[in-house]
């Protein structure tokens, strides 16, 4: 495995620059997600790494060498992508040979199999080496996809969204494996998602982008609870962050224009509609979403919508008043800039 370096890496197409002045490293053994919405330069980003696209300013080092000036075969990176990308007439075991029956590759027979059914088991596909690729489930395939990628050892796995066209309960197992194997691989993974759910179980680090900038890198818990931008407090939380007035609930910081809200941070005080001079105002409940492991509460005050978490056992109904106050909030300028709450 190896430190993947990005300096000032610059992608156009045509007057749209799809990947701008990017500096990144992305540390050895880690797991790096890029996380974004369509459009944001996650998946050029990837094919610029991987050879698939030649930037037009900057440079893309892996493992301390510059690697500008190699095909995709000589980076020795290896990609998965949101389709499977699978030979539907080949076994599983064909499947999972196929990189390494390449004239680059050169492995005797002996070696391949033995590698196949290492990383069969890793998977949890052993079982399946002989079936088709059309016997498949879609969670299957899938695991034989990656492990196109695993069998070659590379210095770097880049994923573009390889999780997005399952169903949600297959992405949840796929999560827990894609983490537990690059954990005992070691692997240095770069994983492009615009799931934040993805980002926040399976990152050790988080890279978000906007329109080609990366624009903050750090831990999950860095990014989720001290972002530098209102940009970028959306991209992590669910729900998503309450985003109000700044003044909704009093005096707020020189410059503000806006209070971002986790669901979590709003104090509720029910029964009771009068403490605002506590810094609680009177909010509505007009909806509760029940979700077994958490209930929301969908809130209306002073004509604003507000989601927040309550007790799972709540008695509250529709129609019932509470009072509310902000606790840890963030402020934003008028640009969506992050600005210190007075005191902080």
């Amino acid at each position: 495995m190896a430190e993947v370096v990005l300096s000032n890496l610059t992608k156009r197409f045509g007057k749209t620059s799809a990947v701008d002045d990017v500096t990144l490293t992305i540390p050895d053994g880690a797991f790096v997600v890029l996380l974004g919405p369509t459009g944001a330069g996650k998946t050029t980003t990837l094919r610029l790494i991987a050879g698939l696209e030649r930037p037009d300013a900057g440079d893309v080092r892996i493992g301390g060498r510059s690697v500008l000036g190699e095909t995709p075969a000589q980076r020795d990176v290896a990609m998965v992508f949101q389709q499977y990308s699978l030979y539907p007439h080949l076994s599983v075991r064909d499947n999972l040979a196929f990189p390494l029956r390449s004239p680059l590759m050169n492995w005797p027979a002996d070696k391949i199999e033995a590698r196949i059914r290492e990383v069969a088991e890793v998977l949890r596909i052993a079982h399946k080496l002989d079936n088709k690729a059309t016997q498949l489930s879609g969670g299957e395939m899938q695991r034989v996809s990656i492990g196109r990628a695993l069998v070659r050892r590379p210095q770097i796995y880049l994923m573009d969204e390889p999780l997005s066209s399952l169903d949600a309960k297959l992405r949840g197992e796929l999560r827990v494996e894609l983490k537990r194997i690059q954990q005992e691989l070691g692997a240095t993974l770069l994983y492009v998602t615009h799931d934040q759910v993805e980002a926040m179980t399976m990152a050790t680090h988080v890279g978000v982008l906007d329109r080609g900038r990366l624009v903050q890198f750090g831990t999950p818990r860095e990014i989720y609870e001290n972002p530098t931008s209102l940009y970028v407090a959306t991209r992590l939380g669910q729900p998503r962050i309450n985003t109000l007035p700044a003044d909704l609930f009093g005096p707020a910081p020189v410059g503000a224009a806006t209070i971002g809200l986790r669901p979590e941070h709003i104090a509720q005080d029910v029964g009771d509609d009068s403490g605002e001079a506590q810094g609680a105002k009177p909010a509505r409940v007009g909806r509760i979403e029940r979700l077994g492991d958490q209930t929301r509460l969908h809130l209306t005050l002073d004509g604003h919508e507000i989601v927040t978490l309550t007790d799972v056992h709540t008695t509250l109904a529709p129609g019932d008043t509470l009072a509310i106050r902000p606790q840890n909030p963030l402020y934003f300028d008028e640009h969506g800039d992050r600005i210190a709450a007075a005191g902080r």
